[in-house]
């Protein structure tokens, strides 16, 4: 059989390979404080294989098991010096389960064990001390009864209040006799109520906490929460079993959490509280009941010796590699360390403690990348709500995009306008939102939708521009009519006021105050880490100005997509775009395309100065042209006096253009092939474009132009000709030179499956993932939230598909794609540009499948450039995530 009991004690450690695993997250942290020569407490780990052989048995523990755990004892009074059930200096046990993980449900710690009749009168005498004895002796009762027989704490609590208001006491017993008396009530009701004993011999006491123990893996919540973390059953359950310290006997004993570091400044000091042991005693000799030990007050106060806690702490934080946070107890001027893990610590302080690491050479730059959680990296790029107990949330949605923001409710993106134009700050809540609604979610401080998921429009949009959002908080209803909000029987009106938080999903009534990012020298340094070590490089998803410019001030080194049809939904841009759609010839269309020509090409000079030389891959008009045209009967009206026709010819015009399914219709490529003038103002607009912004900044501009919804290699043919034609007609007119490139987004199965074939033409490749992921799952994006949240639940998929790449499905095609096209043109540019690009478990697989880089939305770049720097470590690593004693803790 395995060995079922693991010793530790100051200097030695039975310690298995996978100390984790055999003894617990407990067992093995205080193993391997033993084995450092660190004071821990004498004692022993029951192992998992123990409680496997005991759940194997099905009755009480196995004989095997109870002879080992003698056997323990006997070594642990040699070690102490005391006896179990002694006649003099009884040894006491403080009895823990310890998990490979932190686990709810299971056993909580029984103290004590050992004490009876008998030994609790010793123990008072050797300490000269019956009160606390007595009190010991109470907790163990107490914590025995309710793990062991299952009692009910409120029960023997009741006893207790009863006990104290016969006998007249104040907060406890005042003597022996009385504390005998509360004790003898307590076995009374053991026996009379459940028909149980307390053991008065330690050994019984010790076999049936342990038995209680191990059955409590299968309580019901421990249960479920190992389905839902998939902690395998078999896993099972240590107990860690150790000589008790005294912690709580008076002013020179208690509990204290030491750090390693001041975690605000990184600076390697200790800092920590300790808790006095007499938690009854406010005051007593000047000392208060809690000492800073950063403080050099607090340090004087410390019963037991500062100094020698702090070099223990420096040598553990010298094992494990990190800032380290200490669980320690001093017995009447005596330390044991108990228990160590990495500290706890906030995304800045993770990135300030793993810099400063950095600088005092005790770990390398790439170990202080892999320490530093990518999505954390959001929570130091947006506000944040100052939290406090009288917020009133109104409901809760999805967090579409990270962030807080507070301002008055607006209805629509028209009314958003006028309200900023007036100075006032807004919140844009809508159903959901459409294309048409950017010019007023690009105003507003935030965006909240009644319907919609994570990936739909408005959280794209949201994300894109940096602007918090919550969607699908479908408890809200808005009734149109009246301009008002519906939150249960709250009705709030327009001009209400609103914060809405993109970290958490809640809508919350009112103004609130708000914590502003800050960007800290720290940052700054871990990013130039992260480019040292990344090989993808990341560039942006924009199309404004505002867009490129936040973009570029978090290290993007490009756009990867520019959405051009983003740039046709305000005033005159969208009054033209309808003249051209609505056109009934090619006369007419160009007519149209006239007057968003100039535009065009103002947008593109702008893009091409931020970036500096650096590439932008322009996306030619890629969605349904109906997206574009009036809908509201202002609107269609205002339209039709613009165009000097008839409403009633419009309307007709208006359903003509309506499709089924206008996401797999009329769009993309199929419009430029439909309409080839639209190519080629637009080509004409980014040429001379380029041509005027290189004049103007002395940077050659090399843009890429993106052909969208590919899946013929003719296709491409087709519009590459019509672009190359303008490029040379350009070039002929300026007498300037421009190269560029001429690529596609891959979103469609079959063009996956023909790379090769469009690889010969193609200068690069952007995989589109979110088409990509409706196409190859048939789901659509925008109404995937009304079930993934299901599937997810039942365990049906793990991640939403539009979050997070699906390698199994999506990413084999990208990896197939990718394979193909490489092996008819070596030098193809490869990138992603859907929203997985920021997303970072989804870089670790752009990294493995070879891509050169992530295009992404510009508050998730920084995110971006450390996930790609952590999937090059790793890769080079093979797939070692960080050293090997870290792990330890």
């Amino acid at each position: 059989m395995p060995k079922r009991i693991f010793h530790f004690r100051r200097g030695t450690a039975d310690r298995p390979a996978d100390a984790a695993e055999a003894l617990g997250l407990k067992g093995a942290n205080l193993a391997l404080l033993a084995s450092l020569d660190l004071p821990v407490p004498p004692g022993f780990t029951i192992a998992t294989s123990a409680w496997r052989e005991a759940i194997g048995v099905g009755e009480d523990l196995p004989q095997a098991l109870r002879a080992d755990l003698r056997g323990a004892i006997e070594d642990l009074e040699a070690v102490t010096e005391r006896r179990f059930g002694g006649d003099r200096r009884p040894l006491l046990l403080a009895v823990r389960t310890s998990a490979r993980s932190q686990m709810p449900g299971i056993a909580e710690s029984v103290l004590d064990v050992g004490l009876n009749d008998r030994t609790v009168d010793v123990l008072a005498a050797e300490l000269n001390d019956f009160s606390f004895a007595y009190r010991s002796y109470r907790r163990f009762i107490e914590s025995f009864a309710v793990l062991v027989f299952g009692a009910d704490p409120s029960e023997l609590e009741e006893i207790f209040d009863a006990e104290r208001e016969r006998a007249g006491w104040g907060e406890e017993p005042c003597s022996v006799a009385e504390w005998r008396a509360l004790i003898a009530r307590y076995q009374a009701y053991l026996d009379d109520e459940i028909g149980l004993v307390l053991p008065q011999t330690p050994l019984e006491q010790l076999y049936g906490v342990v038995e209680a123990s191990f059955a409590s893996w299968r309580r019901p919540v421990a249960v479920a929460h190992r389905v839902l973390h998939g902690i395998p059953e078999n896993a099972g359950l240590a107990v860690t079993a150790h000589a008790m310290i005294f912690n709580e006997r008076n002013l020179n004993s208690g509990t204290g959490r030491a750090l390693s570091r001041h975690l605000q400044s990184g600076e390697s000091r200790l800092s920590g509280e300790f808790w006095l042991g007499s938690h009854r005693q406010q005051e007593i000799g000047g000392r208060p009941p809690v000492i800073d030990l950063a403080e050099q007050e607090g340090a004087a106060a410390f019963p037991a010796d500062i100094d020698e806690l702090t070099g223990f702490v420096r040598r553990i934080e010298a094992h494990v590699g990190d800032a380290v946070e200490v669980e320690f107890m001093v017995g009447d001027g005596e330390l044991f360390l108990m228990q160590s893990r990495l500290a706890r610590r906030t995304p800045a302080e993770a990135i300030r403690v793993a810099v400063e690491l950095v600088k005092e050479g005790l770990i390398e730059e790439a170990e202080a990348i892999l320490r530093i959680d990518p999505a954390s990296l959001d929570q130091l790029l947006h506000p944040t709500i100052e939290r406090s107990s009288d917020l009133v949330v109104l409901a809760r949605g999805m967090p579409a995009s990270p962030g807080a923001a507070t301002g008055e409710i607006a209805f629509t993106a028209e009314r958003a306008q006028e309200m900023v134009n007036e100075g006032r700050a807004v919140i844009l809540v809508r159903t959901e939102t459409y294309p048409e609604d950017i010019h007023g979610m690009h105003v507003a401080e935030g965006v909240l939708t009644i319907r919609g998921g994570t990936t739909s429009h408005a959280a794209v949009v949201a994300r894109g521009i940096g602007k918090p959002c919550v969607t699908g908080a479908s408890s809200l209803r808005i009734n149109a009519a009246n301009r008002t909000l519906h939150a249960g029987d709250l009705v709030l009106h327009e001009g209400d006021r609103i914060t809405i938080d993109g970290a958490s999903g809640e809508v919350i009534e009112g103004a609130v105050t708000l914590q502003r990012p800050s960007l800290t020298g720290d940052f700054a340094t871990l990013m130039e880490f992260a480019d040292r070590a990344r090989r993808m490089r990341v560039r942006t998803n924009a199309e404004t100005p505002i867009e490129a410019r936040s973009a570029r001030a978090f290290g993007a080194e490009g756009i990867g997509l520019c959405r051009t049809e983003h740039m046709f939904f305000e005033g005159d841009r969208i009054r033209a775009m309808r003249e051209m759609i609505l056109a009934s010839d090619e006369a007419g269309r160009r007519e149209a395309l006239a007057k968003l020509l100039p535009i065009q090409r103002s947008d593109f000079i702008e893009l091409f100065e931020i970036m500096a030389g650096l590439p932008v891959t322009i996306r030619l008009l890629d969605p349904p042209l109906h997206e574009f045209l009036p809908k509201s009967d202002t609107e269609i009206a205002e339209t039709a006096a613009t165009l000097h026709v008839e409403e009633a010819v419009l309307k007709q015009r208006i359903a003509a253009l309506e499709e089924f399914n206008p996401m797999l219709g009329h769009r993309g490529c199929r419009l430029a092939i439909s309409y080839p003038e639209i190519v080629e103002v637009q080509a004409r607009a980014i040429f001379e474009a380029a041509i005027e912004a290189g004049e103007k900044t002395g940077d050659a501009v090399v843009p890429e132009i993106m052909v969208p919804l590919v899946s013929l290699r003719r296709e491409l043919d087709f519009v590459k000709d019509r672009i190359d034609r303008v490029a040379a007609q350009v070039m002929a007119e300026r007498g300037r030179t421009v190269t560029y490139q001429v690529g596609t987004m891959i979103e469609l199965p079959r063009a996956i499956v023909r790379a090769d074939s469009i690889a010969e033409v193609a200068d690069f490749f952007s995989f589109g993932t979110n088409d990509l992921t409706q196409t190859v799952y048939g789901i659509s994006r925008d109404d995937a939230g009304n079930f993934l949240s299901t599937y997810m639940r039942e365990g049906i998929i793990e991640r939403d598909p539009f979050q997070t790449i699906d390698v199994e499905g999506v990413g084999e095609l990208i990896a197939m794609g990718v394979e193909k096209a490489r092996r008819t043109r070596p030098d193809i540019s490869l990138g992603v540009c859907g929203e997985q690009g920021g997303d970072p478990a989804s870089i670790a697989f752009f990294e493995q499948t070879g891509l050169d880089y992530v295009s992404c939305s510009p508050f998730r770049v920084p995110i971006a450039r450390l996930a790609a720097a952590q999937a090059a470590i790793r890769a080079q690593r093979g797939g070692q995530r960080g050293r090997g004693r870290r792990q330890e803790t």
